[in-house]
Parts: C-alpha cells; structure tokens; sequence
C-alpha cells in the first residue's frame, strides 16, 4: 500500500494539468499514488491525463458537473495512503515537498496535518508580481497552537494554503470530509473541524508552487458571485463554533471574553451568548447575522436557555432589539444613504442641465465664432502648405548642409589629428631649438673671442701690408738689378759662347782631355 494519497480534483484545467502531474511524479519520495476525479471536464483534461502511462495513478471520471468537493471526496474515499496530499490541478508540488511533510507527520505523531508556504506565480508560471494582491502574503503565517488557530480563524478568517496540506487519512475518518455544500470554504470548514481535536503545524519553506490565474478565474478568485457565495458559507461555517469542542474549551480559544464560566453549570447558555456576542463585533455581514440568529435561538420563549439568559446576564429583549437596530446587517441603511445620495446627484444633474443649456446657447455663438476662425485656418492652412514647401526645400539643404558639415567635421577630425601630431613635432621642434639656442650663445661668445682675435690679426695684416708695400719697393728695385744683371749675363754668354767656338778653346778642351787621360791633375 502507498503511503501517501495524492489528491487531485480537476477541472477544465487542459493547460496546467501535465505539469501539475509531472510535479507530483518528480518527488524525491517516491512511495505515493495519484487519484484524480475529473469534474466534467469540456476541454482536452482527460484525454491529457490518459496519455500519461504510470500505473500509480488512478483516474475517475464524473458524468456531469458536481463540484470540487465532490470530486476531492471522491479521491479521499478511494484512498489507500496513511497521508492525503491535496493538489489543486494548477498548482505545483516543488521536488521535496512530500518527502519533508512525511518525514514531519511520522516524527509528530500529534500533529493532524502539516502545510508550507506558497510560491506565487502568474498564469504563465512566472513570478506573480502583484504585491498588494490577497494570496500574495496570507499564507505567510506563524506557528499556532490549535485553540490559537480556531480564534484566528473565527477573527481573521482562512489562510491556510489548501495545495500545501498533507492530512492523516484517519483526520477525515475523525472529522467528516469537506462539505460538499461548499464552493468557496470548504477547507475553511474542513480546517476548523480539524483544529477541534488535532494540531496542526506550517512547515515556513515555499514547498508549493499556487497559480494566480488571469482575470480571477481561480475558483478561489476575486469576482462578485464568489464574494456573494464567500458571505453565505462563512454564516454557516460558525456554526462549527457551536460545537462540544468549543464549549469545553472556550476561554482557551477567546481568552478575550474575559470571564471563566468552565464551573458554571449553566456554562452552554452562556458560551453561546458569547460567541453570538463576539460574532456581531466582527465588521462583517456574515458574522453579524450569524450572531443575530444566535440571540434569537437564545432568547426564544419556548426554549430553555430563555430564562437563563435574563436572569443571570442580565440580557433580555431590550439588549436585542438595541443590537437589531445597531447594525445594518442587509445594507438597508446603506441602500437609503444612496438612495439620498442619488436624490442630490439627480438635483446637481437638473442643475448641470439648465447650465448645459446655456452652456449650449453658447456653444452655438461659439460654433459661429468657430466657422469665421475656420475660414481664417483654412486661408491659414494655405499659408502654411506654402510654408511648408518651403520648409522641405529649405529641409534639403538642411540635409546637404548637414553632409557637408559631417564631411567638414570628418576632416576637422583628420585635421585636427594631424594638429596633435604637429603639435607633438613641435615640442620636439621646440627643444631641438632651446638646445641649439644654448649653442647659439655658447657660439656667440666664442663669435665674440675670435672677432677680438680677429681684429688683432687684422692690425698684424695691416703691420704686414706696410711692410709689404716697402718690400714690394725694395723687390721692384731688385727686379730692376736684376734685369740689368741678366743683360750683363747674357752679354757675357754671348761673348763665352763666341769663345768656346774659337780654335783655342777646342785646342784648350783636347789638351785637358788628353791629362785626364794620363792622370795628371790639373783645372780646366
């Protein structure tokens, strides 16, 4: 047999079904079986489901439409786990749901169910990123213990997350299934019945994935038949606070009411009256009739508790009638309050009528006055195609411009880069010219010797040239010497010449031939 029983009932959910399947089949625990009742489904529900071929899952089928409990009690009867795991069939289990839940129940043996926290998502399975919406913090709630939980409920009403529950098959045996006359609370009830004899604990982990669907189509959601509907069952819930359980244990679930009756043989009379007066403080319809109805049964002549009532609380029919007459249960008073507020609307709007119609009367002077401007306009308008003529050649050479001026910029960039590296050049350029300026000084100065030098030398030339102008003289003088003396000598050679042809000089130059000849020495 499986452990745990994972309860679906389903409904027109084709889009969600199989990944709500798939959820439940990707636990980590494993020892599970799925019961799912189709609730009628017009869509492609069934025929999705069958094409899953596991043979732990089990699928019942209803032949007309019966509701959500109907369906969820059908699953629990067919049951066979120790533990039932509600799963609505749009919602999703996270991976480790189950085996965490389990792992609580066996090592709790007191505690009757055990839930989670809720990771919202939208329709599409994203983040759900509505931060003021109902579902997004309610089941963010502490620990309690189970009187604290029926006071909490009675005051503040459900917010357990139903998909979250995993509930001891034997619960339901103890308490009865959801009341299948409930379409809005039927876990509220089931919650409340449950608290009565087992605890019950909130795992803070988000174990759950619960689906926000579009337009409030949650059977759960915000529309005006389940807000009327909400009313309703909320009425006949509180009747579960009429039980034994509640009245055996009152002043630990509404420490508020102050007085501890539990000795007092009379204790039922008066732990009804408590709670019929508690209910009518709670600002809300449901609770206020409830309490009503609840003073009424008391306060019946032909009941026992009548008496009771006024003699020893001091609480008769003066005290109902002033109640009855304190809280607008029906809206009558608020029906009036609009009706008055309608009556002055009406009179503010014959009001606004007659200035409709002067405002009318003007609206036509106005429409006269409107023709002659739209002539103006339409004289305008021609002014203005003109205008505009103008503004779309005036437009173009904006355009042509406007390339110009981006080729112009191109360049201007081009040139201004080449500006940088001119500039760069520069700086070199400049410290090039500082160091040859250094130069130029030092060149200076030796400038500045060497013409000193210069102009001493040129003192010394012009010494020289004085001097050279006297030799000068002295040398055309020699050159006239020298002409003379080169006439004598040429005389002279001349005259020698006429002698080395005579006969004596050849006579002369045989002889002193002849004494080399014989080694005798002598001059020529």
């Amino acid at each position: 047999m499986p452990k745990v029983s994972v309860i679906i009932p389903s409904y027109n959910h084709e889009k969600y079904i199989s990944e709500t399947i798939y959820s439940v089949l990707r636990q980590s625990y494993q020892d599970f079986e799925i019961l799912i009742t189709d609730d009628y489904s017009s869509d492609n529900t069934i025929k999705i489901i069958k094409e899953f071929n596991d043979p732990r899952i089990r699928l019942f089928c209803f032949p007309k439409n019966r509701g959500a409990a109907v369906a969820a009690n059908n699953c629990i009867k067919e049951a066979r786990g120790e533990f039932i795991a509600m799963l609505s069939s749009d919602d999703i289990f996270n991976p480790d749901k189950l085996a965490k839940q389990v792992s609580y129940l066996e090592e709790n043996t007191d505690v009757g169910a055990v839930f989670s926290y809720a990771h919202i998502i939208d329709d599409d399975g994203n983040d759900f990123n509505q931060e003021n919406h109902f579902y997004k913090q309610i089941f963010l709630q502490p620990n309690r213990t189970r009187f604290e939980w029926l006071n909490h409920f009675f005051f503040k009403g459900n917010c357990l997350c139903h998909p979250s529950a995993l509930v001891r098959k034997k619960c339901y045996n103890d308490v009865g299934q959801y009341d299948e006359r409930f379409a809005q609370l039927p876990d509220f009830d089931f919650w409340i019945r449950l608290c009565m004899k087992y605890n019950i604990y909130i795992i803070p982990e988000e174990l759950i994935k619960f689906r926000i669907r579009n337009n409030e189509a949650n059977a759960s959601g915000n529309r005006p038949e389940t807000r009327i509907r909400h009313q309703i069952e909320c009425k006949q819930i509180l009747n579960n606070y009429c039980s034994p359980e509640v009245r055996n244990n009152f002043y630990k679930i509404f420490p508020e009411a102050g007085l501890d009756v539990t000795h007092n043989q009379d204790v039922e009379e008066s732990i009804y009256l408590q709670i019929a007066l508690l209910a009518i403080k709670v600002s809300l319809p449901a609770y206020q009739s409830f309490g009503i109805d609840k003073l009424y049964e008391l306060l019946d002549s032909r009941n026992d508790t009548f008496e009771k009532i006024i003699k020893k609380y001091a609480f008769d029919f003066t005290n109902l009638i002033a109640i009855t007459g304190q809280y607008d249960v029906y809206g009558f008073i608020s029906k009036e309050n609009l009706s008055l507020e309608l009556e002055q609307t009406k009179a503010e709007l014959e009001r606004s009528q007659s200035q409709f119609q002067q405002t009318q009367t003007e609206l036509e002077r106005s429409q006269s006055q409107f023709q002659q401007t739209q002539t103006e306009l339409e004289r305008s308008q021609s002014q203005f195609q003109q205008t505009q003529t103008e503004l779309e050649r005036s437009q173009s050479q904006f355009q042509q411009t406007q390339t110009k001026l981006e080729r112009s910029q191109l360049q201007f960039q081009q040139t201004q880069t080449e500006l940088e590296r001119s500039y760069s050049q520069f700086q070199q350029t400049q410290t090039e010219l500082e160091r040859s300026y250094s130069q130029f000084q030092q060149t200076q100065t030796e400038l500045e010797r060497s013409q000193s030098q210069f102009q001493d030398t040129q003192m010394k030339l012009e010494n020289l040239q004085s001097l050279l102008q006297q030799t000068q003289v002295k040398l055309k003088s020699c050159q006239s010497e020298l002409h003379y003396n080169q006439l004598e000598l040429q005389q002279l050679q001349t005259k020698i010449t006429a002698m080395e042809s005579s006969k004596f000089w050849k006579l002369r130059k045989v002889w002193f031939q002849l004494k080399s000849g014989l080694g005798l020495e002598g001059n020529e």
